[in-house]
C-alpha cells in the first residue's frame, strides 16, 4: 500500500550514509515472498493483537501509522489503545516544541534521539501567532495567549487542546507561568504570578482556577522574573529565576509556600536559564570577557548557595563565537538541553546532554532557524488535556 506523504506532516532528516545495494538475489526473495503472502492472514489479525503491537512501536513511528487509513488513525484514539500503551515503557527522552522566527505560525518538533524533524499542523485553537508555548508538564505543553492572559492545554502528538477557564482576576502586566504534574491523580497543575505577588493555580481535576492569597511580604516585589528562562519543577516544586535582586524564588505545590533564594548569578554572565538534572537545579547561561563567547553550565551548591561551574562549550566551537554578539535562547527539561545561538553571521541550533556531558549541533533544514519560544515536553500519547 502506498501512502502519500501529507502537507501537515512534512519531515525533514539529517543526511544519513547511503545503503548498500540490496543483492539480486535477495530482492527477488523478498518479492517472491510478497507475491505468495495471503493477506487475508493479516485482515483477520484481532483487533487486541493489533493493538498490542502497535502500542510497541517508536513514537515517531505514529506519525506515519495515522496516514494509512482512517481505522488506523481512530485506533490510536480508541480507550482500549490507551490502555494498552499505558502498560508500555513510556519515552524518556525529551522532544522540543517551538515556533522559529521563520515558522511563526506552525510549531516544529525535535526528536534529539533519531535527529527528525516534525512540522505538524498545530490545533486550530494555538493557530494563533500571539498564543506562545510557555510552560510543559509530560507529554502536555501549556499555551499562553500574550493578549489577554488566556491558557490551553495541548498534546501536540494528539494534537487534542483545550481551553482553560478564565482566571478570576485580569493582570495585565507581564506574568510568569509554571506548570507540573498532580502527585495524588492523573491531572496536573499550572501556576501563574504577576510582578505584584498575585498569583492563581489551576487543577484540572477540579476544573477550576484557585487563588490561595498572595505572595508573602519575605519575598521581595515587585517580583521581576526572567521571562524568557522557564520553571523547573523538582519533587513538584517550582523554581523560577528573578533578576532583581538576582536569586531565585521557589512555590512548593504540596505546602503552598514560597521562598526565596538570593545568589549572585556568575559573573560576565547573560542570558541565563534554569534547567534541571537528576534532581539539581541547574543554570545555564553565555559567559562573555573581552571578545570571546562561551557557553557554560553551572549546578546550584545548596551549601554556600552559589553557582559552581561543571562544564562549557568545546574549545574548538569557541573560534566560531570569537567577536561576534551572540544571543541564546535555551529549552531543557529532564537534563536535556536545546541552545539556538544567533548573531548577525551565524545561526546554530545545539543540544546538550547535561548527564552524559554531550555537545552536539543540530542539523538545519534550507531555512536556518532561530527559536522565537519553545519547550521541552515527554512525548505521550495518553496525555490528556
Amino acid at each position: 500500500m502506498t501512502v502519500a506523504k501529507s502537507d501537515n506532516m512534512r519531515m525533514f532528516e539529517p543526511s544519513m550514509p547511503s545503503a548498500k545495494r540490496a543483492r539480486k538475489g535477495r530482492s527477488r526473495i523478498c518479492r517472491n515472498s510478497d507475491e505468495n503472502m495471503d493477506h487475508d492472514i493479516w485482515k483477520a489479525l484481532p483487533e487486541d493483537l493489533l493493538e498490542s503491537v502497535i502500542a510497541r512501536l517508536p513514537i515517531a513511528a505514529f506519525f506515519r501509522f495515522r496516514l494509512v487509513c482512517k481505522k488506523w488513525n481512530m485506533l490510536l484514539s480508541s480507550q482500549s489503545f490507551y490502555r494498552e500503551y499505558a502498560q508500555k515503557k513510556q519515552q524518556s527522552q525529551p522532544w522540543f516544541y517551538m515556533f522559529t522566527h521563520h515558522n511563526l505560525y506552525m510549531g516544529s518538533m525535535y526528536n534529539s534521539f533519531s535527529r527528525r524533524w516534525y512540522h505538524p499542523q498545530p490545533a486550530s485553537l494555538i493557530s494563533d501567532p500571539t498564543r506562545l508555548p510557555v510552560a510543559s508538564a509530560g507529554g502536555l505543553i501549556c499555551f499562553l495567549d500574550c493578549h489577554d492572559k488566556s491558557f490551553y492545554i495541548y498534546n501536540p502528538l494528539t494534537r487534542s487542546c483545550k481551553a482553560l477557564p478564565r482566571q478570576s482576576i485580569f493582570v495585565q502586566s507581564r506574568i510568569s507561568v509554571g506548570m507540573t504534574l498532580n502527585g495524588h491523580s492523573q491531572g496536573y497543575n499550572v501556576l501563574w504570578v504577576g510582578v505584584e505577588g498575585v498569583y492563581e493555580i489551576y487543577d484540572s481535576t477540579k476544573n477550576e482556577w484557585s487563588r490561595p492569597g498572595k505572595i508573602p511580604s519575605t519575598i521581595n516585589l515587585p517580583l521581576e522574573l526572567n521571562l524568557k528562562s522557564q520553571a523547573v519543577c523538582i519533587n513538584r516544586t517550582l523554581y523560577f529565576i528573578r533578576t532583581f535582586p538576582d536569586g531565585v524564588v521557589s512555590y512548593n505545590m504540596e505546602t503552598g509556600v514560597w521562598e526565596q533564594l538570593d545568589i549572585p548569578v556568575p559573573r560576565h554572565s547573560s542570558d541565563q536559564t534554569l534547567a534541571e538534572c537528576n534532581g539539581k537545579i541547574m543554570l545555564v547561561g553565555l559567559l562573555k570577557k573581552y571578545s570571546a563567547t562561551c557557553v557554560c553550565i553551572w549546578e546550584l551548591q545548596k551549601m554556600t548557595l552559589l553557582w559552581k561551574e561543571v562544564d562549557r562549550m568545546p574549545n574548538l566551537w569557541l573560534f566560531e563565537f570569537y567577536g561576534k554578539h551572540v544571543k541564546m535562547t535555551c529549552l531543557g527539561n529532564k537534563g536535556l538541553l536545546m541552545l539556538s545561538l544567533k548573531s548577525q553571521r551565524m545561526n546554530q541550533l545545539v543540544t546538550y546532554d547535561m548527564t552524559s556531558q554531550e555537545w552536539m549541533k543540530v542539523t538545519l533544514g534550507r531555512k536556518a532557524k532561530f527559536i522565537s519560544s519553545g519547550t521541552a515536553f515527554l512525548p505521550c500519547l495518553t496525555a490528556l488535556p
